[in-house]
This record gives C-alpha cells, sequence and structure tokens, in this order.
C-alpha cells in the first residue's frame, strides 16, 4: 500500500471512458469541475455535459429531470454541498422516486483540511443512508473507485459516493477482484477479531492488523 492515488482524478479518469462507452451517460457540476474532475469529461464530452454554477439545488434538479427521461446523471460537487445544501431536493426529486442519479460528493470529511470546518463533511454518509432508496458507497482507493462507477451503470437507482480529497493509499489492483454493490470484501484472512471498515479507513485497518500481528 506504497502508492498513493487521488480518487477524484480516477473518478474523472472513469467519466471520460464512459463518455465514449455509454450515450446516456451524462454529468453535471455546480462551479468545481476543475477540482471534482469532472472537466475530464467535458474535455471530450462537452454537450453531454452541463455547468450550472453555483446552484447545487438546481442541479440536482436537472439531473433528476435528465434521469427521468432516461439518462445516467453523475452530479458532483463538494460532499458539504452535495449533501447538505441539496438535501431536500435528493430526498424528493430523486430518492423517493428513485431515479437514476448518481451524486458523487467529493472533498468528504476532514480530507479538506486547510478549507477548514465549513468545508468538512462529516455528516454526510449519515444523512444520505437515512433516505429511501439511497445507496451510499465509499470506495476504499482509486482502484475501486474506478470499479465502482462503473458497477453502477447497471445498477438502478440513486446512488451517493463519497470521495476524499487528497491521494491515499492503494488497497487493491483493476484486475484482482469483482466489485460488486452491496457485497464485502474480506482484505486480510484472520482468526483472532473482526475489523469492519470503509472507504479511507480500509488502508488504516489493514495497516492497524498487520501492525497487531
Amino acid at each position: 500500500m506504497s502508492e498513493k492515488l487521488a480518487q477524484r482524478n480516477y473518478y474523472g479518469k472513469a467519466l471520460a471512458e464512459l463518455a465514449a462507452e455509454n450515450p446516456r451517460v451524462v454529468v453535471l457540476d455546480a462551479d468545481l469541475a476543475g477540482s471534482t474532475k469532472t472537466s475530464d469529461f467535458k474535455k471530450v464530452c462537452p454537450e453531454r455535459f452541463v455547468e450550472v454554477g453555483i446552484a447545487e439545488q438546481n442541479m440536482i434538479g436537472i439531473a433528476a429531470g435528465l434521469a427521468a427521461s432516461g439518462k445516467i446523471a453523475f452530479a458532483s460537487t463538494f460532499g458539504v454541498f452535495a449533501t447538505g445544501r441539496c438535501w431536500e431536493q435528493i430526498r424528493l426529486a430523486v430518492a423517493y422516486p428513485r431515479l437514476n442519479v448518481k451524486i458523487v460528493a467529493t472533498h468528504c470529511g476532514i480530507s479538506v483540511g486547510e478549507d477548514g470546518a465549513s468545508h468538512q463533511a462529516l455528516e454526510d454518509m449519515a444523512v444520505m443512508r437515512a433516505l429511501p432508496n439511497m445507496t451510499v458507497i465509499a470506495p476504499s482507493d482509486s482502484a475501486q473507485c474506478i470499479k465502482a462507477i462503473r458497477a453502477t451503470l447497471e445498477y438502478p437507482g440513486p446512488v451517493c459516493f463519497r470521495i476524499a480529497r487528497g491521494a491515499e493509499p492503494a488497497v487493491y489492483t483493476t484486475q484482482d477482484y469483482d466489485y460488486e454493490v452491496g457485497k464485502a470484501i474480506t482484505a486480510l484472512d484472520g482468526t483472532d477479531l473482526t475489523i469492519i471498515a470503509t472507504g479511507s479507513l480500509v488502508a488504516l485497518s489493514i495497516s492497524a492488523a498487520n501492525g497487531l500481528a
């Protein structure tokens, strides 16, 4: 786990690949395309990219409309905005009607560091998990981020991705396992205790397990 990679960079890479592969994919952003890396999609497929500006609630409404018309809508902004400012819109326009909107919340948790408490999304996972029909995915590393993005193309209904800002240790490779939505993955075998983790805490849990061993 020595190599560190930023998940948001690989999210952008996955979107750029999907632009050519799937004409149903559309991408929306709220004036943060350079940070969320949706700009990678915009470069190769500008006609299916929607920049809504600093209007996150509108972004969710537009994404819901596109999904209702048969598109697979990826809507991205910082986690604190995606899950806080847009909560009502997600609840009523996406979750209850079970629309095919993939909300990719980047810069979650304390990973934003110097941006301060106003940008540190700490409650995001709890509030998204409380919504009906919502699936929450927190990839453990960049390889898993790509696999999860691709897996949700065939997974109907709303999904919220939780992605950190900075580079994180590589836990998996793109070849060594199959990703399935909702299924746990055994990272290490043992007999003494069970550690359950998600997101960036998986690498820390593996490090702790190795230390205890």
